[in-house]
């Protein structure tokens, strides 16, 4: 036999014996039963169960029309994505702000276009939307 048979032969060896250490390895118990473990876990009550996420931090007093408008109305109303008119924008507010102001506030509850009601602030109070609307014509006219 030559020397490239024999060299052939043994990577030809070595091959095999690596792809069944390998597939020896996926088959083994600690594997197998890591990968059909559950992906989570369901707690009765009673249980002691794990926090995995910060507490709620209750707001004292309603939050500001600006304060909104930041956190909650800025990635559609500063871009002006999907024809929302962005903040500070006169010649866009103009004929939504001669509507009036109730009719601002009637859309910002209950939607428009491809803005849902209360816009991205479902926890937001009427008072809070109103207060964002204004603080929005304020700073657009």
């Amino acid at each position: 036999m030559s020397a490239s048979n024999k060299l052939k032969i043994t990577l030809i060896s070595a091959a095999f014996a690596f792809s069944y250490s390998v597939a020896a390895d996926h088959l083994s118990s600690h594997s197998v039963e890591k990968r059909i473990s559950p992906t989570g876990s369901v707690y009765k009550s009673g249980d002691d169960v794990p926090v995995a996420i910060a507490p709620i931090v209750e707001v004292s007093g309603p939050r500001t029309g600006e304060a909104i408008y930041n956190t909650k109305c800025l990635a559609c109303h500063g871009t002006g994505v999907a024809g929302a008119p962005k903040l500070g924008d006169v010649a866009g507010w103009a004929s939504r702000i001669a509507a009036g102001e109730e009719t601002l506030l009637n859309n910002a509850l209950n939607g428009i276009n491809a803005m849902p009601p209360k816009g991205t602030c479902a926890d937001c109070s009427d008072d809070e939307i109103s207060a964002t609307v204004k603080y929005m014509v304020a700073n657009s006219q």
